[in-house]
């Protein structure tokens, strides 16, 4: 069974970095986030103006359980038992994207405009987790990072799988009237080796010498 988050994750992840010596996955673990998400906070590069929020102070972590893992690294920590209900998962809504390839999404974006012009914004957004905005700023080039932008595969950068890619393309062509192509056609044609230019053929004149 999954372990029960804190109320307000990313505000407690902030106490813990402020308060605590716990080591980075310690807290990534115990409030649902990547460890490089808290080493973001960590850096002040995420979560800026969130306030933190005193664990021991809701009752969601003792003192003692934060100083027995802080003496152990290998020590997850465990949240105190509560009777009150916790809030149901969500279970729709943008995958999570480590911040490590969170950079990688306007290569991916401009990918897909170079690529699949018949995608729509929205469709773009749904498939690799960006927002309307970025694309639109990667489409006409007013993006902070335009100059070292280049467009690559959002499969090959792991921010989405083949098969929601297809899907996504195919379902983008049949709103567009265009008709789809299958991928598998598409690799064997450009896999298709030119054809090989046949020599003319030789005609023998033998025939043609006179008697010596």
């Amino acid at each position: 069974m999954a372990q029960a988050l804190p109320l307000m994750p990313k505000a407690t992840a902030v106490w813990l970095v402020e308060n605590t010596g716990l080591t980075f996955p310690q807290i990534a673990e115990f409030c649902g986030l990547h460890p490089l998400e808290v080493q973001g906070i960590a850096d002040g590069e995420v979560a800026t103006g969130i306030q933190g929020q005193d664990p021991i102070a809701t009752n969601q972590l003792t003192k003692q359980e934060i100083e027995l893992c802080q003496q152990d690294a290998t020590r997850r920590l465990r949240m105190n038992k509560q009777d009150l209900p916790q809030p149901a998962k969500r279970t729709k809504g943008p995958r999570y994207t480590p911040v490590a390839k969170r950079q990688d999404k306007p290569d991916a974006v401009a990918w897909l405009l170079r690529h699949h012009p018949e995608l729509k914004d929205s469709q773009i957004s749904r498939l690799i987790g960006t927002t309307k905005t970025t694309i639109q700023a990667v489409r006409d080039r007013s993006h902070w990072n335009s100059p070292n932008i280049r467009p690559r595969d959002p499969v090959l950068l792991g921010l989405c799988s083949q098969t929601d890619l297809n899907q996504t393309v195919a379902k983008a062509q049949k709103a567009s009237g265009k008709p789809p192509t299958p991928p598998a056609e598409a690799e064997s044609a450009a896999a298709e080796p030119e054809q090989a230019i046949q020599p003319a053929p030789s005609h023998d004149l033998s025939i043609f010498k006179l008697p010596s």
